[in-house]
C-alpha cells in the first residue's frame, strides 16, 4: 500500500484526538441517557453504516459460522463488556480519570499473557509494571476521588473492563475472524451492540427517541458513531498497515492527556497535582512496557 503522508497525519490525528475525546462525549451522553442504551445505539448504528459502506465498496459480507461466533465473542469482550461498563462507570467517575485508569491497559495485557500463556516478562516490562502499579495507586488513592458516591464501584468496573479488553486482545490474536478488518469490525459492532441492547432490556432501562434528547447529547451520539466508532478505528487499522506498531501505540500516551484537558475545559473536572504525578508515573510505565528498545544495563542486572 503506497504511503500518503497527509492521510497518515490525519489518521494519527484521529487516534490521538478523536479517541481521546470519546471519554468526554460518553460522559456528556450518559448524564442523560441510560449507559447500555447509549452504547447499543452507538455500535449498532456504526456497524450498519460500515456494512453499507462495505457494500458500496463491493466487499462481500459473507462469513463462516465459526467466524460469526468468534466476532460475537470479540464484540462482547471489546464492546458489550469492555466499553459498555466504561460508559456505565462514567456516571460515577470523571472522564479524565477513566482515561488515565484505562491507559494502564498494556500492563493488564502483559500480566494476562504471563498468567494464561506463560510468556516471559522482559526486564524493561518489569520496570513498566512496577511504575504502572505505583501510578494506579497514586491515581485511585486520592481522597477527593474515593469520597465521591459510587466512585469505588466505578473504578472497579473500569478495571474489569480492562481485563475483558486484555482477554479479548489475546482471543482475537488466535481466533478465526474475517480477513477484511472493515468487515470484521462491522460484525463485532453489530453483535456487541445487540448484546448491549438485550442487556439494556434486562436492566429495564427506559428508551427514548433521539428527538427528545438535548442538542448536546444528539451531537455527542453523532460524533461517537461517525468519528469515535468508524473514522478512528479505521484510521487505527490503516496505520497498522503503514507504520510501526510502536508509533501507533503512542496513542496510549496521548489519549489520557486529551481526555483530561477536554474534561477540565468543558466539564470543569478537577485536575489535581496528584493526578498529574500519577499520569506521569503511569504513562512512563506504559512506555517501558511498549518500547522495543533494550537497556543493556537492566538486561545484565535482571539476567544475573
Amino acid at each position: 500500500m503506497p504511503r500518503n503522508t497527509p492521510l497518515i497525519i490525519l489518521a494519527f490525528f484521529s487516534i490521538y484526538v478523536i479517541w481521546g475525546s470519546t471519554y468526554l462525549l460518553n460522559k456528556i451522553a450518559v448524564t442523560e441517557l441510560p449507559p447500555f442504551m447509549l452504547a447499543s445505539i452507538r455500535f449498532i448504528s456504526a456497524g450498519l453504516i460500515i456494512f453499507v459502506i462495505a457494500k458500496l465498496m463491493g466487499l462481500s459480507l459473507s462469513i463462516t459460522k465459526k467466524q460469526l461466533i468468534n466476532t460475537a465473542i470479540a464484540g462482547f469482550l471489546f464492546l458489550t463488556f469492555g466499553n459498555g461498563l466504561v460508559v456505565w462507570a462514567l456516571r460515577y467517575v470523571d472522564s479524565g480519570f477513566a482515561a488515565l485508569e484505562i491507559s494502564a491497559q498494556p500492563l493488564v495485557v502483559l500480566i494476562m499473557m504471563k498468567i494464561l500463556q506463560g510468556k516471559k516478562i522482559q526486564p524493561m516490562s518489569i520496570i513498566g509494571v512496577i511504575l504502572g502499579i505505583v501510578g494506579i495507586y497514586l491515581l485511585v488513592s486520592q481522597k477527593q476521588v474515593i469520597s465521591k458516591e459510587g466512585s469505588i464501584l466505578g473504578m472497579v468496573m473500569i478495571f474489569a473492563c480492562m481485563i475483558s479488553w486484555a482477554y479479548g486482545s489475546l482471543f482475537v490474536g488466535k481466533a478465526d475472524l474475517p480477513s477484511n478488518f472493515f468487515i470484521n469490525t462491522g460484525y463485532q459492532m453489530i453483535s456487541g451492540g445487540i448484546i448491549l441492547f438485550l442487556t439494556s432490556l434486562l436492566f429495564g432501562e427506559s428508551w427514548t427517541l433521539p428527538n427528545t434528547w438535548s442538542n448536546e447529547v444528539q451531537w455527542s451520539m453523532i460524533l461517537l458513531i461517525v468519528f469515535g466508532s468508524i473514522v478512528a478505528f479505521t484510521s487505527f487499522n490503516y496505520l497498522l498497515r503503514l507504520v510501526s506498531p510502536e508509533k501507533v501505540a503512542t496513542s496510549t500516551y496521548v489519549n489520557p492527556i486529551i481526555a483530561l484537558l477536554l474534561g477540565w475545559y468543558f466539564l470543569e473536572e478537577q485536575i489535581t497535582t496528584q493526578s498529574i504525578i500519577a499520569a506521569i508515573v503511569l504513562l512512563t510505565g506504559v512506555y517501558f512496557i511498549n518500547t522495543k528498545r533494550k537497556m543493556v544495563m537492566f538486561e545484565r542486572f535482571f539476567n544475573k
